[in-house]
């Protein structure tokens, strides 16, 4: 089933990413203790197999509540474990990446909800109440779904010939399952993971566009005052002279002002300082000391 994401920005393709490899895992292991324990219970004792224990049967929900946990974990089709865990290796993986792992399986934990509660609608009043419902396809449902409203356009190759579009995908598993379904009376329940998957995605908890956000940086400490040497300790950095506060100068009294201390200058170089007058001296100490403080 490979697959090809140019057409769409954010699909990152096949990944083990850590949820993904989780779930396969945990599909693996009980798929395996499954096939072995069962035949062995019913050789050796003549006991219900452990799998009557773990799938949902509506009709027994009250003897076996967990059952609402355990069925998508149980396969007995070699087949269908093999599309399970191949659907979670191709798109599980970009799913995970955009939402992060706890949206991931809150999104999962919908989709399997979404199937039993079907289940148990449908056995009201009907025949179907002691129907088993099993497996993750319910699931790889809501996956498939999530696929086909984020990544539209992109091509999925169906056995690496035929190029199919993600929504379309989608439309075609929902369908083919009903039919199927209908036909052999068993797995309809999981059609309710389209619902519940949608649903999930268009409600106030659905997982973040593009994940978990990142928890708030702490404030980076402000710096120390630095210190200067004085010789036998440390002694803080005298603070900056402020300016002093005035009536601001127009451009033409300040220009003035300039052109009165270059005369100044000019007869100090000329004559001396002896021949500067008490205005003149008093002048200059007025600019020097206004001009040292700004």
């Amino acid at each position: 089933m490979p697959y090809r994401d140019s057409y769409a920005t954010g699909f990152t393709g096949p990944r083990l990413t850590p949820w993904v490899r989780r779930l396969m895992v945990a599909l693996t292991a009980v798929f395996l203790a499954l096939f072995v324990t069962d035949d062995l219970l019913h050789l050796a004792v003549g006991a219900r197999p452990l799998t009557s224990w773990l799938v949902l049967v509506p009709g027994r929900l009250l003897e076996q509540p967990w059952s609402l946990l355990t069925f998508p974990f149980v396969h007995r089709d070699p087949l269908g474990i093999l599309f399970t865990l191949l659907t979670l290796f191709f798109f599980g993986g970009s799913l995970e990446d955009r939402w992060g792992g706890r949206g991931f399986l809150k999104f999962c934990a919908a989709s399997a909800a979404g199937s039993a509660l079907l289940a148990i609608l449908l056995s009201v009043g009907s025949g179907m109440a002691m129907v088993p419902v099993s497996g993750f396809t319910g699931v790889i449902y809501g996956l498939l779904l999530a696929l086909a409203l984020y990544w539209p356009d992109m091509e999925i190759s169906i056995w690496g010939i035929i190029p199919v579009k993600a929504k379309w995908l989608a439309i075609v598993t929902a369908v083919i399952g009903f039919i199927l379904s209908v036909q052999t009376g068993v797995g309809l329940a999981h059609l309710g993971a389209f619902g519940s998957a949608f649903l999930y995605l268009r409600s106030p908890w659905a997982p973040p566009a593009w994940g978990d956000v990142p928890a708030p940086r702490a404030p980076r400490r402000q710096p120390k005052a630095v210190v200067q040497w004085a010789g036998k300790k440390d002694v803080p950095a005298a603070p900056a002279p402020r300016p002093v506060a005035g009536a601001p100068r127009s451009a033409r009294a300040e220009r003035e002002l300039l052109d009165d201390v270059d005369r100044i200058l000019d007869k100090i170089s000329a004559e001396g300082l002896a021949a500067l007058s008490e205005d003149e001296r008093k002048r200059l100490d007025e600019v020097s000391r206004r001009y040292r403080t700004n």
